[in-house]
């Protein structure tokens, strides 16, 4: 690097000035020690000399980088673009950088998201799980590291965890309830993988709010899909194949709902009419397609992300431990 090319350090300030380097510091860093001309003329000579702060050397002092790392399964996803603009905001606030990595609902890449996170010495993490996380190896990374992590939307099946989630036990009943209402007995439900903390709690709902409408609840009307499409098909394929198939689908996402939309209508299925849809959590772009689902549930992405990074920054900027917290996040029914 030639000589022009190289930064302005505080040192060359203080040479220009006449002045020690700690002066210079104290004066850039507004310190009441230092009188307010000798601080107006160090910070004119750091403007004409286009001095930038040595973050490392500031890092490294303060222990903190003033960054957060967020790990969501695809931000394409309406939902979770929500969730990061919440995010960001907030993080705005006080004054750190958001660091993004998209884990595409793939293990293996979440983990190695996770170890650059701690590479690059985050201050905290955000993460919404890949759907087919089964290894929490990661959480012992972040732990080993003294990196707190804040899990939103889909969370771990462990205790002692800081957990936002959205409220699927009430969206579950009110789906039911909205289908039994307009007369449907048949319903069947499309879960995600079974691995997962709100599968488990969406099948549970599932069967209280069947047996709350008086109808039998049965292991077959839950189906899984591993959220592809060819598993999408093939949860629709599986539905069909019932003696008495259902006239109403609860689906645990719009993009699968989407998905057996367009395979239904292939089989000749009218929608709205042979079979209808209420899908977690209200796609923004329902409303410009023809025919959309009965309802979706409103999961509230942005109050979701938001509240995980409120408790993050909690705990960075608390001297003590923080209790995990577990907060749930009402839902509401939107009919279209």
């Amino acid at each position: 690097m030639s000589k022009l090319n190289k930064p302005t350090t505080i040192k060359e300030i203080a040479r220009k000035l006449k002045i020690s380097p700690s002066t210079v510091s104290r004066a850039l860093n507004d310190h009441p020690s230092i009188g307010l001309v000798t601080t107006m003329r160090v910070k004119k000579m750091a403007e004409e000399l286009n001095y930038e702060p040595n973050q490392t050397a500031i890092f490294f002092k303060q222990r903190k980088t003033y960054t957060i790392g967020v790990v969501l399964p695809n931000l394409s996803e309406p939902f979770f673009s929500a969730a990061i603009s919440a995010i960001e905001d907030l993080a705005d606030q006080h004054h750190y950088t958001v660091i993004l990595g998209q884990s595409l609902d793939n293990p293996e890449r979440q983990m190695k998201i996770v170890q650059t996170f701690k590479k690059h010495r985050v201050d905290g993490v955000l993460m919404s799980l890949a759907k087919n996380s089964r290894d929490l190896g990661f959480m012992d990374i972040l732990a080993s590291a003294e990196i707190p992590v804040v899990f939103f939307d889909v969370v771990p099946d462990v205790e002692g965890v800081h957990k936002v989630q959205s409220d699927l036990v009430a969206g579950v009943h009110e789906a039911v309830d909205a289908f039994v209402s307009r007369g449907h007995r048949e319903i069947a439900m499309i879960n995600g993988p079974e691995n997962l903390l709100a599968s488990t709690v969406r099948t549970q709902a599932f069967k209280e709010a069947l047996e709350k409408n008086g109808i039998t609840f049965e292991d077959k009307y839950v189906v899984h899909s591993d959220l592809t499409e060819e598993g999408n098909r093939a949860a629709l394929d599986q539905i069909c194949a019932f003696p008495e198939r259902p006239s109403a689908v609860l689906s645990c996402s719009d993009f699968i709902t989407l998905d057996v939309m367009k395979f239904a209508r292939q089989k000749g299925i009218g929608i709205g009419q042979e079979m209808h849809f209420i899908s977690f959590a209200n796609y923004p772009l329902w409303k410009y397609i023809e025919n959309p689902p009965l309802g979706n549930i409103e999961q509230y992405p942005d109050e979701q992300g938001r509240k995980a990074a409120e408790i993050l920054f909690e705990i960075l900027q608390s001297k003590e431990p923080i209790t995990p917290q577990e907060v749930t996040i009402p839902t509401k029914l939107v009919l279209k």
